[in-house]
């Protein structure tokens, strides 16, 4: 079977993004939200999904999140937003 990632990106408590791959959505948000995936979110609960996009390698994941996360704080918002 082909394993599928998404990058995505959380709103955290506080107004906060953070933004990270994973190959299992469902299973990654249950840590974040038990403030065992990250100690960015840990500190910022809660946390909602905001932002999501399916990628073909984890490679093609990794680049994508290190372009998100070079984006301005409008640019992201913007993204989330659906306006980019």
């Amino acid at each position: 079977m082909r394993e599928r990632w998404i990058v995505y990106v959380l709103r955290c408590a506080g107004g906060s993004l953070y933004t990270g791959i994973t190959n299992d959505l469902t299973r990654r948000l249950e840590r974040h939200r038990a403030g065992t995936a990250s100690a960015f979110t840990r500190s910022r609960r809660p946390v909602r999904l905001v932002y999501q996009e399916r990628q073909p390698t984890r490679s093609a994941a990794l680049r994508r999140e290190a372009a998100l996360r070079s984006l301005s704080r409008p640019e992201k918002l913007a993204l989330v937003r659906g306006k980019r």
